[in-house]
């Protein structure tokens, strides 16, 4: 442990030296991302969804923050950020800083997943690879299959440039008038109604060297169509045909102050998107010329910076298809989630298959969370067994009498949903809050938020000004003795699917102080409660900010009595630079810092003077880490609390967020335990350097492999056994 230091040097911690560029640290996670595609450590299939999540990463980076950056330009706004980049610089950086990355995935794909795909039977060939009888195939199927969906545009004096939606692959296609000797140039759209990747039948598979039989052959029906141009321009000499992708804005702006309607308003918005903003990016395959693409960048109003040339295949986000092959030794092991030990002991049995009652199973559920708090942490933990229980049966159970929840995010066929459509027909109060502003799910929040309406749930959209970020529900149950409140408070969706992906925690409690400050929060959301204090709950953007600065301070002064001081936060994201400024000046103090922040961090960590006390990892691997966890050693008094919240501007300023403290001391161990499997971690963790980048840690020579994921994996398998 670092010395404590009384006196500090003074420090401008504005200085644009001590901070990282928010852009540029996402783009080194994604880097990270694509590093599991490389890593041979992980199984083949696993790879290619990599490659898959890192294309589809970073069509929403240029959808959202590179086309705010353009707008920004546009716009004549030259505000610099922490790190002292205006946006001109910014979007000049991100390109430099895209291509190597962009490069690296492309020439792996091409020069190595490939070849181990083939010697796995699954061959992914290009047209010039056919034989007769495979071409053969594939002229009847683009006949009766794509010949009919293909519309041709022509680009002339009489046919202006056609709109390219966002996202969408096309040709680019020259032709020549054998009349007059004219080039013309037409683009066609890759119908998206149809497979990405089409299959050859089994029969017209290839072997391998090993002679290993075909599992799956196919290519990419962009070449399919462009290796039978002619059907589409009789008469004409084809010349040249290129791949070309493009992304355009898709970010939602609304003026809530200005919308009666703020539903109607994100409808109206949605359209908008449909049709597309702005082109900000385009990839097109090298073997373009120059006055292709020169002709696409004009009529797209695109800079140079803006136009990615890619040697091989576009929109590998597609390549997610191929995780739905039946391989599951070219995977990751299947895991199943447990059910806690706590929620075991009313569920029924093959034994006792319906032999418990609704109301049997609801009073042995809520009983068990009124001896104690328990958590549950997916994706080890079930999520259908726990959350989606404790909605279930609230909605069944006669005892209760109101259940209330926030939704930001959740699946198309919800059973949450469903649950609470039941509860209000079995007249029970239910209020739900909707977020309609969560990014790219609006439209689906639309959908569920009339259908809640239509079964008489009250259904709310949030606050003017203000996303509902808070994963919070409400039950209130009457029982023999009073009405008691029973809380879910958590760091993840009410969403299953999700649940399955993402790294979560969730609490559940009856404790009084918990239940009175979720009615509050819910009167905040619903009505026109001015709530300005909580009993336990630390509530953004009341009082979370202010409250997360103190414990810091906290530490600080500890530390500058020459007393032991440490925190432990994990997050998504660490951005905002008033809580960075109070780390650096706890780490200078000597307060011992871990962080374990998955994505952006814009803290520079190992500065001399500033951050030497501080150390930042990054945990990638199957799961995403998605829970928030934040840990103070309060002079042997510790203190945990877990939330919605990252530690940035938006959460603490412009979201309603939740988070809570620990009381139990069973989870309380519980849940340092999981801070110090990620600290130790020497598999799945990466360590930020000083200068921006990151490092993977690799176990010595002979030392355990030691996976955050994998161990956690096994602890619930083990726990599952304890009755």
């Amino acid at each position: 442990m670092a010395k404590s230091k009384s006196e500090t040097p003074t420090i401008n911690f504005k200085d644009p030296e001590y901070y990282f560029n928010r852009e540029l640290s996402w783009l080194e996670f994604n880097q990270r991302v694509l590093n599991e595609a490389v890593d041979p450590r992980t199984p083949l299939l696993e790879r290619l969804k990599f490659m898959a999540i890192f294309s589809s990463n970073l069509d929403e980076f240029f959808m959202v923050r590179v086309a705010g950056l353009k707008q920004q330009v546009e716009a004549n706004v030259n505000k610099l950020t922490a790190d002292g980049r205006d946006p001109s610089q910014q979007l000049t950086d991100i390109s430099e800083r895209l291509r190597p990355m962009i490069l690296k995935q492309d020439q792996h794909f091409e020069e190595v997943l490939r070849g181990l795909l083939a010697e796995e039977g699954i061959h992914l060939l290009n047209y010039a690879d056919l034989n007769v009888e495979q071409r053969t195939y594939l002229q009847n199927y683009y006949e009766d299959h794509v010949f009919p969906v293909l519309t041709p545009l022509a680009v002339d004096p009489g046919h202006p440039f056609p709109y390219i939606s966002n996202l969408s692959l096309n040709l680019a296609v020259v032709v020549r008038q054998p009349e007059t000797d004219d080039e013309l140039f037409a683009r066609i759209k890759v119908p998206k109604v149809l497979p990405r990747f089409v299959q050859l039948p089994r029969e017209l598979g290839v072997h391998n060297k090993k002679g290993k039989p075909a599992i799956w052959t196919g290519i990419p029906l962009e070449q399919i169509i462009s290796h039978h141009l002619e059907a589409l321009f009789p008469g004409m000499t084809i010349q040249e045909c290129y791949p070309f992708r493009i992304t355009r804005n898709a970010d939602i702006a609304v003026e809530e102050d200005e919308a009666d309607d703020l539903l109607l308003a994100i409808q109206k918005e949605l359209r908008k998107r449909r049709m597309g903003g702005s082109v900000v990016r385009m990839e097109i395959h090298h073997s373009a010329p120059d006055h292709v693409r020169e002709m696409l960048s004009r009529e797209m109003k695109l800079e140079e910076q803006n136009v990615h040339q890619i040697t091989g295949l576009l929109g590998l986000g597609d390549l997610m298809s191929f995780m739905e092959l039946p391989l599951p030794e070219l995977k990751d092991k299947k895991w199943t989630a447990i059910v806690p030990p706590p929620f075991q002991r009313y569920r029924d049995t093959e034994e006792t298959e319906g032999a418990l009652s609704v109301e049997e199973k609801s009073e042995s559920f809520f009983g068990e969370i009124r001896k104690s708090d328990l958590y549950v942490h997916h994706p080890y933990h079930s999520f259908s067994a726990t959350i989606q229980e404790f909605i279930e049966l609230a909605a069944a159970d006669p005892k209760v009498l109101a259940i209330k929840m926030t939704l930001y995010r959740t699946s198309g066929d919800s059973p949450i949903i469903n649950a609470l459509i039941n509860a209000a027909e079995n007249g029970k109060q239910v209020a739900v809050l909707v977020e309609l502003k969560a990014r790219f799910d609006e439209e689906n929040n639309i959908v569920w938020a009339r259908k809640l309406e239509k079964s008489g749930v009250h259904v709310v959209y949030g606050i003017v000004g203000l996303k509902t970020h808070t994963k919070t529900a409400l039950v209130v149950r009457q029982e023999e003795d009073k009405i008691h409140r029973y809380v879910h408070i958590g760091t993840g969706n009410y969403n299953p699917k999700t649940a399955k992906l993402y790294t979560d925690l969730g609490l559940f409690s009856c404790r009084e102080a918990l239940g009175a400050d979720l009615t509050d929060l819910f009167n905040f959301l619903t009505g026109h409660s001015r709530q300005r204090s909580y009993r336990k709950l630390l509530v953004a953007p009341v009082s979370l900010r202010d409250r997360m600065l103190v414990l810091i301070q906290r530490e600080r002064d500890r530390a500058k009595k020459g007393e032991k001081a440490y925190i432990i936060a994990k997050m998504n994201a660490l951005v905002d630079p008033k809580i960075i400024q109070t780390l650096y000046e706890a780490s200078q103090a000597g307060v011992e810092i871990d962080l374990i922040i998955r994505g952006i961090c814009c803290l520079r960590p190992g500065v001399e003077g500033v951050s030497e006390n501080i150390r930042v990892i990054s945990i990638i691997g199957r799961f995403l880490e998605h829970s928030r966890i934040f840990y103070f050693y309060n002079n042997g008094e510790e203190e945990l609390y877990i939330g919605s919240a990252d530690w940035m501007q938006r959460n603490l300023d412009r979201r309603i967020e939740a988070v809570v403290p620990i009381d139990d001391p069973n989870i309380f161990q519980d849940l340092k335990n999981i801070l110090e499997i990620m600290l130790s971690d020497n598999r799945q963790a990466w360590e930020l350097q000083p200068d921006g980048h990151y490092l993977q840690r690799q176990p010595g020579e002979n030392e355990e492999v030691r996976s955050t994921h994998e161990i956690l994996m096994q602890m619930a398998l083990q726990s599952s056994t304890v009755t």
